[in-house]
């Protein structure tokens, strides 16, 4: 990948997809678009679902979603499956939990547990992520993020399209961020989309999670979540791919990171192709689960030094031979 840089004035999305492969804006952006073109997918006779979306509200609380009375999020429980106590990792911080959520390994393996941006552009996710996992059997994977400390997890040669504001604060809104998946979407079919959404979070450290701010700022991605789902289904066609949403972290007061239940405990939910709906059984899902199970869904054989497992309980088509899962 080669770097490049542009002035802020009229750098739009579209313009970074038609220009360089990496291009850091004026600004600080990062548009990461790969030059070179992985095999041709060949879906595997395992997968389970050929187009996979991840969506991560930052900071989300599961009790959060029935207290504001959410309903794009009310309505993926009501017909997926669900969990509203599965556990992050600690530090239950933002770029550590995004790590284990997107590499499958603790934090102890994948060894991120810093979480500022002041040297995002310096630092490295040593690890394979799932785009990289994805792309090297052929599937198209993109990544959209709104805080500018993710910039370690745009991998080169992982992802063939990925985004993220720069500066030592960057951060883009839910509602930003969905305006470029939906320009995006316009044009491509990644197999494998992940989509970051800040809002609660921001909100949370600004005015205190659970208040009227973090209310608002609830609805607000969910907002974004349903326009997600229409532009999936005008890119792919209804029921023709499947989706997960879940958290980073949640919160309390204004703050995060310690291993007090609203701080470890998120929501996790599947809905779409392949999902049975219900209620997930006791046994907790932890946030490294979700790169199993992406996998998983894929058809594509996880890295042995994963920690995670795929939530089969999650899904109605049989498990294939030698399966394994919750």
């Amino acid at each position: 990948m080669r770097k490049t840089r542009h002035g802020c004035a009229g750098l739009a999305f579209a313009a970074a997809l038609a220009t360089a492969s990496f291009v850091t804006t004026g600004c600080g952006a990062h548009y990461l678009l790969a030059t070179d073109d992985p095999p041709a997918p060949a879906i595997p006779p395992s997968a389970i679902s050929p187009n996979v979306l991840v969506v991560s509200i930052d900071g989300l609380r599961p009790d959060a979603i029935a207290t504001f009375g959410v309903p794009t999020l009310q309505r993926l429980i009501r017909e997926g499956s669900y969990t509203l106590a599965a556990s992050t990792i600690l530090p239950s911080k933002t770029l550590p939990s995004h790590t284990s959520m997107l590499t499958g390994l603790t934090p102890e393996h994948h060894g991120v547990l810093w979480n500022n941006v002041v040297t995002a552009d310096a630092d490295e996710v040593g690890t394979p992520t799932v785009f990289a996992v994805a792309r090297a059997q052929g599937y198209r994977t993109a990544a959209f993020y709104s805080k500018a400390k993710f910039e370690p997890l745009q991998q080169p040669g992982s992802l063939d399209y990925s985004q993220a504001p720069g500066g030592w604060f960057g951060k883009w809104s839910a509602s930003r961020t969905m305006t470029d998946v939906e320009v995006y979407l316009e044009s491509a079919r990644p197999n494998l989309l992940f989509v970051h959404l800040p809002d609660p979070d921001t909100a949370g450290h600004a005015q205190g999670w659970m208040s009227p701010a973090y209310g608002h700022a609830v609805a607000q991605a969910d907002a974004a979540v349903a326009r997600l789902l229409a532009a999936a289904d005008r890119a792919y066609g209804a029921g023709a791919y499947t989706i997960i949403v879940t958290a980073d972290h949640g919160g309390h007061d204004r703050d995060h990171g310690s291993d007090d239940p609203r701080d470890v405990t998120i929501p996790w939910i599947a809905w779409g192709h392949g999902v049975k709906a219900g209620e997930l059984p006791a046994s907790r899902v932890r946030t490294m689960d979700t790169a199993s199970t992406i996998i998983w869904l894929l058809g594509v054989d996880e890295p042995a030094n994963w920690a995670g497992t795929p939530v089969l309980d999650a899904f109605a088509t049989p498990v294939v031979a030698g399966g394994t899962g919750r």
